[in-house]
């Protein structure tokens, strides 16, 4: 079985890794070609084109920014050179409504897609302990089963496609309103005069931190936000992802909708490409 990747930013190149050194023959394309230098060196192929990888792969697997670069990739350029039979991962986070689209779309050309949800963060990428939760044709996750247990400790099918893409929404937003609460927590105390590393270790320290709060606030404790594992401009891509689908089902998600907000800030001072802890200074200037 080839498998390609397509899209080789923090996650992207994580899974390329960890599959690579699973044994699986790789192909690689990325827009920015010196992202792929570590994998070809390490025995991965290069793919100039995405069509490049659509013609030589039985499984594709897709870790694009938003919508845009799935229309741009996926269907624009690599469609029409795609196998009939060939298994797209699609794990780039979109609303459900586009991830039914787009299994249809696929489907109308022979070409079957699975949706998958990841959680984790790069380096649970790169040692293969993501959390998966996949959609589609269950018979086509079952096909493809070892490659997606390669990157992940755990995997659950959860139904037609757009469950996956729900999923994601709902784990990000919780990680969303976390960030942009520690954020405001951070600001507060140290508006007040509390030490800004003593108080991030006592947050830490405490019952109130999970683990993704706290892999957040080791960005804000250094101050640094780069390289990012999670950027800015995404993560209030998610947010209003969320709100978007929750309004199309008649809900509203008051408290998603000012944590977007602030990333919103995050992303018009420039900094969107920078990990979403950066919050943090753009809470303490306000």
């Amino acid at each position: 079985m080839k498998l390609a990747v397509v899209g080789l930013g923090a996650m992207g190149g994580g899974m390329a890794k960890r599959l690579l050194e699973s044994g699986f023959p790789l192909i690689v394309h990325n827009r920015t070609a010196a992202k792929a230098d570590p994998l070809r060196q390490a025995g991965a192929r290069w793919a100039p084109q995405p069509q490049d990888v659509a013609r030589d792969s039985d499984v594709v697997l897709l870790s694009l920014a938003d919508e845009k670069a799935v229309e741009q990739t996926l269907f624009e350029r690599m469609l029409p050179a795609l196998k009939p039979g060939t298994v797209v991962v699609d794990t780039t986070t979109v609303s459900a409504a586009y991830a039914a689209a787009a299994a249809e779309r696929l489907t109308a050309h022979g070409i079957r897609r699975v949706e998958l949800c990841l959680i984790g963060n790069p380096v649970m990428a790169e040692q293969g302990r993501l959390r998966l939760f996949a959609a589609g044709d269950q018979r086509d996750v079952a096909e493809i089963e070892h490659v997606l247990t390669a990157i992940g400790g755990e995997l659950r099918y959860l139904g037609p496609p757009g469950m996956a893409c729900t999923m994601k929404l709902a784990f990000n937003l919780l990680l969303g309103v976390q960030t942009v609460g520690l954020a405001e927590a951070v600001a507060l105390g140290v508006r007040a005069g509390l030490d800004r590393t003593m108080l991030i270790n006592a947050i830490t320290g405490s019952a109130f931190c999970s683990p993704a709060l706290a892999f957040r606030a080791g960005y804000m404790r250094d101050g640094c936000y780069e390289p990012a594992a999670f950027r800015a401009q995404l993560m209030a891509k998610d947010l209003r992802l969320a709100i978007s689908d929750a309004a199309s089902g008649g809900l509203t998600l008051p408290v998603c909708s000012r944590a977007a907000e602030r990333l919103d800030e995050v992303v018009a001072a420039g900094r969107g490409d920078e990990d979403s802890a950066v919050v943090v200074e753009t809470a303490m200037a306000s």
